[in-house]
């Protein structure tokens, strides 16, 4: 039975910052998993509503919603093994 891992991507305009971590947080999905993965990218200067309901204070963010629980990372994204390890991922990335 295959997981379906949902992710939100919070961002601030469309900046390089921005485009940069979109393009990462996608790299990564693509490469390091074989199961249904969801990325929903949020602009939170057009959906201000979504960043206070989600409580997101800064940056990029990119939260895991399912699996449960819930993990979050802020900042820096480009590291594939950063990312998964802080999303709690890094011995399920092959699932």
């Amino acid at each position: 039975m295959e997981v379906e891992y949902v992710f939100k991507l919070f961002i601030a305009g469309q900046t390089t910052r921005s485009m940069r971590a979109i393009e990462s947080i996608s790299e990564i999905i693509d490469k390091k998993f074989s199961v249904s993965c969801v990325l929903t990218v949020v602009d939170i200067l057009e959906r201000p509503d979504l960043a206070e309901t989600h409580n997101i204070l800064a940056t990029p963010t990119l939260v895991r919603e399912l699996p449960l629980p819930q993990r979050r990372l802020i900042g820096d994204l480009v590291n594939s093994s950063t990312v998964l390890s802080a999303l709690g991922l890094a011995h399920d990335e092959q699932a």
